[in-house]
């Protein structure tokens, strides 16, 4: 057990180098087909860099090669990717497209509550914050954090929450174990939270039964993109 515990404790850094890497590597990509992109706008071939994000790399060496676009071709990707931000996507998918669906069990939530997985117990009220990036949100103190999910790069918004809210999620995400380390009350599971919870609109989260109250019916404003 000895060797392992010191095993573990000079090699575990590792488990996070590959997707450093892979990250890492995909910025150098991109900025190479930018520079590509942008000789393209130059030249015409293009009407603007972006473009290049709704061909493949295949096509892409084609009009490099060709020095032309198919402009129809990219727009007609660009009015799909517009459909497909309408769409929903299931929580649940298999990989033979199966999607499945569940419901929650019996809980002693009130009338009109959004129901949810309870990950770090107790009860709080404050304002909603629906943020959907995090680069251009701000969190006031006291303020509760609503969102699709949380990872990482959200770790910062949990010093000023006094309670989150996520649509996904169960006990050992990221949310939630930083719920618990930080001592606020989380729910996490709740379907739709982003769209049924207002931006600005006073909430009352019960992270020891698991669901979330609306009590105000204030002016919708917003959220946070």
């Amino acid at each position: 057990m000895d060797k392992l515990v010191k095993t573990y404790r000079g090699l575990a850094g590792f488990r996070e180098y590959p997707k450093y890497f892979i990250v890492a590597h995909f910025n150098l990509y991109k900025q190479a087909i930018m520079k590509e992109a942008e000789k393209l706008v130059c030249q015409g071939v293009l009407n603007q860099a972006e473009d290049v994000y709704y061909l493949s790399l295949t096509e892409l060496e084609q009009v490099i090669r060709a020095a032309h676009a198919d402009q129809q071709l990219i727009a007609d990707r660009k009015e799909k990717y517009r459909e497909y931000e309408k769409l929903t996507p299931p929580r649940v998918m298999t990989s033979e497209g199966e999607i499945i669906n569940g419901s929650y069990g019996e809980q002693a939530a009130p009338p009109g509550a959004l129901p949810g997985i309870p990950v770090s117990a107790g009860i709080v009220e404050g304002r909603a914050r629906v943020i959907l990036k995090p680069e251009q949100a701000k969190l006031d103190k006291g303020d509760i954090l609503v969102a699709a999910f949380t990872d990482p790069g959200w770790t910062p918004f949990f010093v000023s929450a006094s309670g989150v809210v996520t649509e996904v999620g169960g006990l050992m995400t990221h949310g939630a174990i930083v719920a618990r380390e930080y001592g606020i009350p989380a729910v996490v599971g709740v379907q739709q939270a982003t769209s049924l919870i207002r931006e600005g609109q006073r909430i009352r989260v019960n992270g020891t039964k698991g669901y979330i109250e609306l009590l105000d019916d204030l002016p919708p404003a917003s959220p946070v993109h």
